[in-house]
């Protein structure tokens, strides 16, 4: 028979059989002293030292939360209203690039009757997709630039660029109608004479386009979020130790 294995020693402030061992004076002054010195916090006798640690890991949690709402709220506003301001662009490339509609005038009897010179045209249809198109490639334009400028987003960030992209789009819209032919379909055929081709003024039949801006935005803004974001940091990467267990020296449970 061989001689049993003799126990290693029991940790600082146990006992031989796996209890604890009540500390003594000296020892619960020190732990006193290392837990006010961890920020004023002081937890059992011998684990001064963690609480203080956690102390900081909990200011540095904080920290990583973000700039803070009133922060996230001005950036917003500013996003919002530059994105808004880039439907200056796209309602004068909307007036450059839409197709023109042709109108004709002529007279019956006393009054003036206006008329489309092509009535197999396309162009009234090309006229909502080209304002469609320019306004989804702002859109994805829009959404690149914001999170160039800021990679975390955050909900306020989002919900400015689907406002502010609506309000681009609504601008434009305007824009475009103001730069583009006179309203006055009549009084422009008299100006210019009976049988005389003229365009007719810019009109967004498909009201829905309006959207195309923001939906773009949000979608690329999205895409990109999931593709290039930061990512969050794991707040507990391993799973934390049952402190009210007694652990060996090596890690193990007493009796193992």
């Amino acid at each position: 028979m061989s001689a049993p294995l003799t126990p290693p020693p029991p940790p600082h402030g146990r006992s031989p059989h796996g209890g604890w061992q009540p500390p003594s004076a000296g020892q619960a002054a020190a732990a006193s002293a290392d837990g006010s010195a961890g920020h004023g916090r002081t937890g059992p006798a011998g684990f001064a030292g963690h609480g203080g640690q956690g102390d900081h890991a909990g200011h540095g949690w904080y920290e990583q939360d973000g700039p803070g709402m009133r922060t996230e709220l001005r950036e917003a506003t500013v996003t919002a209203v530059a994105v808004a301001l880039g439907g200056v662009l796209l309602g004068v490339l909307w007036w450059w690039l839409a197709p023109r509609v042709p109108l004709t005038g002529d007279v019956v009897g006393d009054n003036w009757v206006v008329y489309l010179k092509d009535t197999e045209g396309e162009q009234a249809i090309g006229v909502d997709g080209t304002f469609t198109l320019l306004a989804l490639g702002l859109g994805a334009v829009s959404a690149l630039a914001v999170f160039l400028v800021r990679r975390s987003g955050g909900v306020p960030l989002v919900v400015a660029l689907g406002v502010g992209g609506l309000l681009g789009s609504l601008l434009a819209w305007r824009l475009g109608v103001w730069l583009g032919p006179a309203q006055d379909v009549v009084a422009h055929a008299k100006q210019v004479g009976t049988g005389v081709t003229f365009d007719a003024p810019l009109k967004l039949s498909a009201k829905g386009a309006l959207l195309a801006w923001p939906f773009a935005g949000l979608v690329v803004h999205l895409g990109l979020t999931a593709l290039f974001g930061p990512r969050d940091p794991d707040p507990f990467p391993f799973p934390p130790a049952d402190l009210s267990v007694p652990q060996r020296p090596d890690g193990g449970a007493p009796g193992a």
